[in-house]
C-alpha cells in the first residue's frame, strides 16, 4: 500500500509538473507555434481516419483490418458519383466532336459536288474528274463515320481539339461552296452582258433601217400616200405609230428654232433648262435641248384625252359616231397646210386649239424677250393669225399633234396618253431612252439600274399595245 501511494503522489507530481510546464510553454509560445501545431494536429487525425488509430482517452485504439476495409469502402461509394459524371461528360464531349466531325464531312461533299458541277459548264474533263474524285473521297468518310456510330466507336482522346478541327474544315467547305456560287454567277453575268450587247447592236442595226426606210418613203411621198388611203375599217395601231414619229419630229424642229431664237436674244440656255427640269444633271451639253422638248410635249399635250383638248365649245356626237367624227377631222387636215387651213376655217376646233396652246405656251415675257413686242400675241387674242416663220413653225407643230389626237380619238377602244414619274426605273417595254451615256457607268461598264429623270415626250396605249414614251435617263 505504501509503494502504491507513494506511486500515486510521485505520479500526480509528474503531472503537476507537465501541466506547469505546458503553461509555461503556452505563456512563452508565440502565435506561429500555435498554428503549426494546429497543422500537425490536423494530419494526425487525417492519418487516423485512413489508418483506423484512433486515441481513447490516451489509449490508443487500433482497428481490424475488417473495419479498415469498411471505411475503405465506404470512401469509394462517396467519390463513386463524381467518378460517373466525369464519365457523362467526357461521353457528350465526344459525341458533340463527333456530330462535328459529321457536318464538316457533309458540307466537304456539297462543296465538291458544287465543284463538280461548276465543271461541266463551260465543260472541263480534267475540272471533272479532280472534282469527281473529291466527291468520292468525302462519301467514303462520310461512310465511315456511320459505321463508328452503328459499332459506338466514337470515343475522342481529345474532343475539344477535334471539335474546333471539324468547325475549321467546315467553314472552309462553306467558304469554297460560295466562290465556287460567285464564279457561277459572274459566268451567268457575263453571258447574259454579251447577249444585251447583241440585242442592243441589232436594235441599232435595226433603227437604222426604219430610219433609212423611212427617209426613202418620206422623199417618195408614200408615207403621206399610205396614211391617205387608209380607211377607218383598216385603221392599226401601226399608222399611229407612223404618225407620232413624223409628230416627235415636227416639235424638234420647233424646238430647234425656240432655241436659236432664245440665243438671238442672248437668253442663259442652262439656266433655262435649269428651271424647267431642276436638279437634273444632263450627260452632254447638247442635251439641254430635251429640258425645252420636254416643256413644249408637256404644255402642247395638256388635255389629249379629252374631246378636242376642251378648248372647244362644239357638241359632239355620240360615242358611237364620234370615231367617224374624228377620223373624217383627220383626213381633212393632213393634206393641207396649217396655216391655210386657219385662214379657211379661224373659228374651227383646230384654229381654237392652235389659238389656246400659242398663248399658254409662250408667255408674254418671253414673246416680249424674242421678238421685242406683243404682235404675235395680240393677233391672236384677236382671233387673227400672224404670218410669221415662228409662228408658222408653231402651227406646223400644233398641225401633227391634233391630227395625233384626231387618230387616237379614232380607235376603238380610244387611244390614251401616258407618261413615267421621275426616278422611276427604266423598262424596254415602255420607254425608249433619247441618249444612250445612261446605260453606262463612269467607267464604261454597263449601267444596272439607270432612272427616268424626266419624260421628254408621252407614251401612248392602244388597246394591247404600247407606244413607247421617251424619257432622259441619268
Amino acid at each position: 500500500m505504501h509503494r502504491g501511494g507513494s506511486f500515486l503522489i510521485c505520479n500526480n507530481e509528474i503531472k503537476k509538473v507537465i501541466v506547469m510546464d505546458s503553461v509555461d510553454r503556452s505563456a512563452v509560445t508565440p502565435n506561429k507555434s500555435k498554428s503549426r501545431l494546429a497543422r500537425t494536429f490536423a494530419k494526425v487525425l487525417h492519418i487516423r481516419a485512413v489508418t483506423g488509430i484512433a486515441p481513447d482517452d490516451g489509449i490508443q485504439k487500433i482497428n481490424s483490418p475488417e473495419n479498415v476495409k469498411s471505411n475503405l469502402v465506404k470512401n469509394k461509394s462517396h467519390l463513386q458519383p463524381f467518378d460517373d459524371e466525369d464519365e457523362k461528360l467526357c461521353s457528350r464531349a465526344a459525341t458533340e466532336a463527333f456530330v462535328a466531325k459529321l457536318f464538316a464531312s457533309v458540307s466537304s461533299v456539297k462543296a465538291a459536288y458544287a465543284q463538280l458541277q461548276y465543271a461541266q459548264s463551260p465543260y472541263d474533263p480534267d475540272g471533272i474528274q479532280t472534282a469527281d474524285e473529291m466527291v468520292v473521297s468525302e462519301l467514303k468518310n462520310v461512310s465511315e463515320l456511320k459505321q463508328c456510330y452503328l459499332k459506338k466507336q466514337i470515343d475522342e482522346s481529345s474532343p475539344e481539339t477535334t471539335q474546333i478541327l471539324a468547325e475549321i474544315q467546315e467553314q472552309k467547305s462553306l467558304l469554297k461552296t460560295y466562290e465556287i456560287m460567285g464564279k457561277k454567277l459572274d459566268s451567268q453575268l457575263k453571258l447574259k452582258d454579251s447577249e444585251l450587247t447583241f440585242l442592243r447592236e441589232k436594235l441599232e442595226e435595226a433603227n437604222k433601217e426604219n430610219k433609212l426606210l423611212e427617209k426613202r418613203l418620206n422623199s417618195s411621198g408614200q408615207l403621206s400616200s399610205a396614211l391617205d388611203n387608209v380607211h377607218l375599217s383598216s385603221l392599226s395601231p401601226s399608222h399611229f405609230i407612223t404618225f407620232v414619229r413624223q409628230t416627235i419630229k415636227s416639235i424638234r424642229s420647233f424646238v430647234r428654232l425656240l432655241i436659236s431664237e432664245m440665243e438671238s436674244a442672248e437668253w442663259d440656255l442652262d439656266a433655262a433648262a435649269s428651271s424647267i427640269e431642276p436638279g437634273v444633271a444632263f450627260w452632254k451639253n447638247s442635251h439641254k435641248c430635251y429640258a425645252f422638248e420636254s416643256f413644249v410635249c408637256r404644255e402642247m399635250f395638256d388635255g389629249f384625252n379629252q374631246p378636242d383638248f376642251s378648248v372647244s365649245n362644239e357638241s359632239l356626237p355620240e360615242q358611237k359616231k364620234r370615231q367617224r367624227v374624228f377620223f373624217e377631222r383627220f383626213r381633212e387636215l393632213k393634206s393641207v397646210k396649217p396655216m391655210d387651213y386657219l385662214a379657211w376655217k379661224p373659228k374651227s376646233a383646230f384654229a381654237k386649239f392652235c389659238r389656246a396652246k400659242y398663248l399658254t405656251l409662250i408667255h408674254p415675257k418671253m414673246e416680249t424677250s424674242l421678238f421685242g413686242n406683243l404682235d404675235q400675241r395680240n393677233l391672236a387674242n384677236a382671233g387673227e393669225y400672224p404670218e410669221t416663220t415662228f409662228f408658222a413653225a408653231f402651227a406646223e407643230m400644233a398641225k401633227r399633234i391634233w391630227l395625233l389626237h384626231c387618230l387616237a380619238l379614232s380607235f376603238k377602244p380610244e387611244a390614251s396618253i401616258f407618261q413615267v414619274n421621275k426616278r422611276s426605273r427604266f423598262s424596254e417595254v415602255y420607254m425608249e431612252s433619247v441618249s444612250e451615256e445612261a446605260f453606262l457607268s463612269s467607267d464604261g461598264s454597263p449601267e444596272s439600274e439607270p432612272r427616268v429623270a424626266f419624260t421628254v415626250f408621252p407614251g401612248f396605249r392602244i388597246g394591247k399595245t404600247a407606244v413607247q414614251c421617251q424619257v432622259y435617263l441619268c
